[in-house]
């Protein structure tokens, strides 16, 4: 079974996705205003925004005839998270590169 962390990368794999995605930091958007943004149809982009809304990227609020997105800290919550339990063997791995390419190094006189 699959977490939201990998929902999350899965939804940002897309490169139209994640540039609707990355169109949102600066404020709400409609959809017209991210497929002028991104290029693309306002079809297309509705159907990226309700993958990212699935993966709890982006959110929804009506704004009178308008629907406004905007990011969601849960999507991202959930990365984090998903990407943190990678972290100790990332360090631990990193430690013992340095180890060996210390060890393949010639002494160096020391310096008074």
């Amino acid at each position: 079974m699959a977490t939201n962390g990998v929902n999350v990368l899965s939804a940002l794999a897309d490169p139209t996705r994640r540039a609707v995605f990355e169109a949102l930091p600066q404020g709400p958007r409609s959809v017209s205003e991210l497929a002028a943004t991104i290029g693309v149809t306002s079809s297309a982009v509705s159907q990226h925004l309700k993958v990212l809304r699935e993966a709890h990227l982006v959110m929804m609020r009506p704004e009178g005839n308008r629907r406004l997105y905007s990011l969601d800290p849960r999507g991202l919550a959930d990365a984090r998270d998903y990407l943190e339990q990678f972290w100790p063997s990332a360090i631990a791995a990193y430690s013992a590169a340095l180890s060996t390419a210390r060890a393949d190094l010639p002494d160096q006189p020391t310096r008074r």
